[in-house]
């Protein structure tokens, strides 16, 4: 039976074991041998770099940590972006009482265990209660399920970190108590200014060595926004210099010190266009091998992938084209993939999409189409658009002709009547010219012969309606007939002036650098 402490033995006042599973180890100053990153940890709000987005005056962030507001906060970010940083903020700057558990660890006993103590405390007039769960995402449904009522009513103040998605991996209950703060990994910039205070601070070596700008550069690239993984590397270098009695940090020693050669690869330089360059260029020479190594070197440099995935879907239009539709889907699937999954899991993914495009059969057919209608276009070529396929929707546009004349594909057995569709200046004019790569060849094939229907060029023959019927899947229906044969059709020329063969088209991805130099990143 609840008593509510009325014939404990204990003085209410006493403090309460912390339940198992929840634990504040690690949360107060750090000893003189932790590691570097632990060293390094913000004591205030202010010396945390980055997540500028979050920092502002009363936004929800600063108010969890000074106490302003005991509102249940869920932070979501990639590893090494600050959250456990936060929780150490939030468990040293207010006089609230900090539980901390792990979800790898605890279990529902212990986390009913710990509101069962806030709860107690409470009653007594003790301090609020700040609730940290690190890998929240690990929690069952029926764990998750354990924290809302005490959140709901404020029992716990829930403090949740996790790399996953939260929309994905915490339930929706949960999800509507919180604020859901979004960290951001952290720009190279953030992550220099961070190694050269760790070089110099007496928290960290305390000028014990010096960093080179190549070691450093190296650092920053192999860090990838995660300051953790920045700082560790940062401190198995100077731990290696120290062992050869040397005081600089050079290239040699920080590569030696994490085991990983440095690319040599500047992403704002010559070295981002050279590769993204030949990484083009091996795609479109059909070689996946080739392709893989320059895809695994921006990777390993720590490039965008947005950027790469953003390159392969307009190689998959440019090169690849009609000789396989479908490399366009794979590379698409590959950028949303990209989007929703992130590195390093996304790199797989990039990687189908390199191969996959690397070995698929080439036409330029679509890049050099479009290029030849756009400079037609900007070299003033299109007149008005034909009557009968104007549009004929809205009140009195029947009395200006539109529509007047318009032969309904659908209706004709074939699905392809005789009709003009392109102004009149542009009679007879071919821009798209298949190859016959790939699945281009069937609709190589079947062009003219849609070409021959639409325009009506030449005589009605046994062979013409056999290849009628392939191209429209008609059987043995003249050109000329159709159910709008009571309308006029579109005027029809026999014009067969082909594209103006010096008419540019899109600016072809050769040697001036597959236009990776027009992507403005």
């Amino acid at each position: 039976m609840e008593t509510d402490g009325l014939f404990s033995l204990a003085s209410p006042d006493a403090p309460t074991a912390a339940p198992a599973g929840a634990a504040t180890a690690g949360f107060g100053r750090p000893a003189g041998d932790a590691p570097l990153p632990v060293r390094m940890r913000p004591t205030t709000l202010d010396e945390l770099i980055g997540q500028e987005h979050l920092l502002a005056p009363g936004a929800p962030l600063r108010q969890l940590v000074t106490g302003a507001s005991p509102m249940s906060v869920i932070l979501w970010g990639p590893p090494g972006t600050g959250k456990t940083t936060i929780a150490h903020l939030v468990a040293n700057a207010t006089d609230r009482k900090f539980v901390a558990m792990s979800a790898l660890t605890a279990g529902v006993k212990d986390v009913r265990a710990v509101i069962d103590t806030a709860r107690r405390e409470r009653r007594y007039g003790g301090p609020p209660t700040v609730l940290f769960i690190d890998e929240v995402h690990r929690f069952s449904k029926t764990q998750q399920d354990s924290l809302l009522a005490a959140v709901e009513d404020r029992t716990v103040t829930l403090l949740a970190a996790t790399t996953e998605n939260p929309y994905f991996s915490v339930i929706s209950p949960l999800l509507s108590r919180c604020v859901l703060l979004t960290l951001q990994s952290l720009g190279e910039d953030h992550v220099r200014d961070l190694l050269r205070r760790a070089t110099t601070d007496e928290r960290g070596l305390g000028g014990a060595v010096t960093l080179t700008a190549e070691a450093e550069d190296h650092l920053v690239r192999l860090a990838s926004g995660d300051v953790r993984k920045a700082l560790t590397a940062l401190e198995a270098a100077a731990g290696s210099a120290l062992a050869q009695s040397v005081t600089e940090i050079d290239l040699a020693t920080a590569e030696k010190a994490v085991d990983v050669a440095a690319v040599r690869y500047d992403r704002d330089g010559d070295a981002h266009y050279d590769v993204i360059s030949a990484f083009i260029k091996s795609m479109r020479g059909s070689d996946p091998d080739a392709a893989l190594h320059y895809l695994a070197r921006m990777l390993v440099a720590g490039e965008d992938p947005r950027f790469i995935a953003r390159r392969i879907v307009i190689f998959a239009s440019e090169d690849v084209g009609m000789a396989d539709p479908q490399a366009l889907l794979v590379a698409t699937a590959a950028a949303q993939a990209v989007q929703n999954v992130g590195l390093p899991e996304a790199g797989l993914n990039l990687a189908h999409a390199v191969v996959h495009l690397a070995t698929a059969p080439k036409s330029n057919s679509v890049t050099v189409a479009l290029g030849e209608a756009m400079a037609d276009v900007r070299a003033g070529r299109g007149g008005p658009v034909p009557p009968h396929l104007r549009d004929a929707h809205y009140p009195g546009s029947r009395g200006l002709g539109h529509g007047r004349g318009y032969r309904y594909p659908h209706d004709d057995p074939r699905g392809v009547v005789r009709q003009q569709y392109v102004p009149d200046d542009l009679v007879g004019t071919d821009y798209y010219r298949p190859t016959d790569h790939g699945a281009e060849r069937a609709v190589g094939e079947r062009v003219p012969r849609l070409r021959r229907i639409v325009r009506g060029h030449g005589p009605v023959t046994a062979s013409a309606r056999t290849a009628d019927r392939a191209a429209g899947g008609a059987q043995g229906v003249n050109e000329s007939q159709s159910s709008a044969d009571s309308e006029t059709a579109g005027p029809v020329t026999s014009a067969t002036a082909g594209p103006d063969p010096a008419g540019g088209g899109i600016e072809s991805s050769d040697d001036s650098g597959d236009s990776a130099g027009e992507e403005q990143r």
